[in-house]
């Protein structure tokens, strides 16, 4: 069979094709403004219910700045890798200051979350090792497991038994690695760390949270995770993503300075990957300031979300109900999903249509996520508009099961 035979089959045939066909395709949409709690996509006015823009720092003056004077000191990139040319002063300082903030002993920044996961688990853990991972982690810590080469053992979601029944089965002498989501990104909730790390302890694992969405959402000014629940220092290795809360792109890796010696000298994603541009280093240091300058600015946030699934609640929305800012509604079906998903846009409000791999076939859902800066009217409105659609019923005939 040709290699490109999969890129020309039957477009009609395939779940993609089927969604053009029935005209609920939803995705590339163009944003032609700031991302924003309201911006301008495609010619007209849409609230904004599918950034993790957590803080709404994008649009910060003080962060935008900071971009600006960084292009003007720095240029527009290093045009090498952290490893040989690409070490800014600007990037130590972000470590340093990032260490500093959640009360590690040393930082690593890489250009992007992806990258970041790649580069820590891929050289971490070896041929010998075993690393458990919750069922729902993201999708870069899978990719980033096949890259160690160790062996992969995925527990059922938040299910502390079932970890414990696999921690049970590896041979007392191996390397175990239990990585877990903070705050899984679908549905929202936040993972059972205090057990985690009482599981650790008990058969000589380490620990690592990917805290893509729960660093600047979780803890006392938004350190995290870790902080929330009181165990930083129990928590081996933390991972963050620029992309979110600190407004830019990027990501860091936090852990005990001897960890991130090896990781500067070993691992391949981080030795050969051009390093952080300025601009984005200096923004997500600006966020990082201005996150330390207004401490509340993460129960604003927590705040507006609760706002949120309240309305939902009372226009009698069924949704997963987690105390983050991310508020899954239930759609089921995946051409229903994409469906709502398209009319709600046209409406005027962008949400994020969940379907397989990212969830189980039937389980499909809207992913909905809010700012610190969202308004209560804006909210309102949203609200209002969501509840509307979900009342009306999918009007396209539906494909035939095989």
């Amino acid at each position: 069979m040709d290699l490109f035979a999969k890129c020309s089959s039957d477009a009609n045939a395939t779940r993609l094709g089927m969604a053009r066909k029935l005209d609920v395709y939803p995705y590339f949409h163009v944003l032609e403004s700031r991302q924003a709690p309201v911006v301008q996509m495609e010619g007209h006015r849409v609230i904004m219910l599918g950034s993790n823009n957590y803080l709404g720092f994008t649009e910060d003056p003080e962060v935008i700045k900071a971009g600006h004077e960084a292009l003007d000191k720095y240029g527009t990139g290093v045009s090498g890798s952290r490893f040989l040319n690409g070490t800014l002063d600007l990037h130590i300082q972000l470590e340093k200051e990032l260490a500093a903030f959640t009360g590690y002993e040393d930082a690593m920044t890489c250009s992007t979350g992806f990258q970041t996961n790649l580069s820590i688990i891929s050289c971490i853990c070896g041929k010998d090792d075993y690393i458990l991972n919750d069922r729902e982690n993201h999708a870069s810590i899978y990719d980033a497991c096949r890259l160690s080469f160790a062996k992969v053992l995925r527990y059922k979601h938040s299910d502390m038994e079932d970890l414990e029944r696999m921690l049970q089965a590896i041979p007392v002498d191996a390397g175990k690695l239990i990585v877990t989501d903070g705050v899984f990104s679908m549905r929202g909730d936040i993972c059972k760390l205090p057990e985690i790390v009482a599981l650790a302890e008990k058969y000589g694992a380490r620990v690592m949270v990917d805290d893509a969405h729960g660093f600047g959402v979780l803890g006392p000014n938004g350190r995290g995770t870790a902080a929330h629940f009181g165990l930083t220092d129990k928590v081996d290795i933390t991972m963050l993503t620029f992309s979110k809360s600190l407004a830019s792109i990027g990501g860091c890796i936090l852990a005990k300075h001897a960890v991130l010696d090896w990781v500067r000298h070993v691992s391949r994603p981080f030795i050969f990957s051009a390093s952080l541009t300025p601009a984005s280093a200096a923004t997500a240091l600006a966020a990082l300031h201005r996150l330390q300058q207004d401490p509340e600015r993460p129960q604003r946030l927590m705040n507006i979300a609760q706002y949120f699934r309240t309305g939902l609640i009372n226009a009698g929305v069924k949704i997963i109900e987690a105390p983050t800012p991310i508020v899954p509604i239930f759609t089921y079906d995946t051409m229903d999903t994409l469906w709502y998903g398209k009319k709600m846009f046209e409406a005027g409000v962008y949400v994020n249509p969940v379907i397989t791999p990212a969830c189980v076939e039937g389980e499909c859902l809207l992913r909905t996520t809010l700012m610190a800066t969202h308004t209560e009217p804006v909210i309102d409105e949203a609200v209002e508009i969501i509840a509307s659609v979900l009342k009306e019923k999918p009007n396209y005939k539906k494909p035939k099961r095989k």
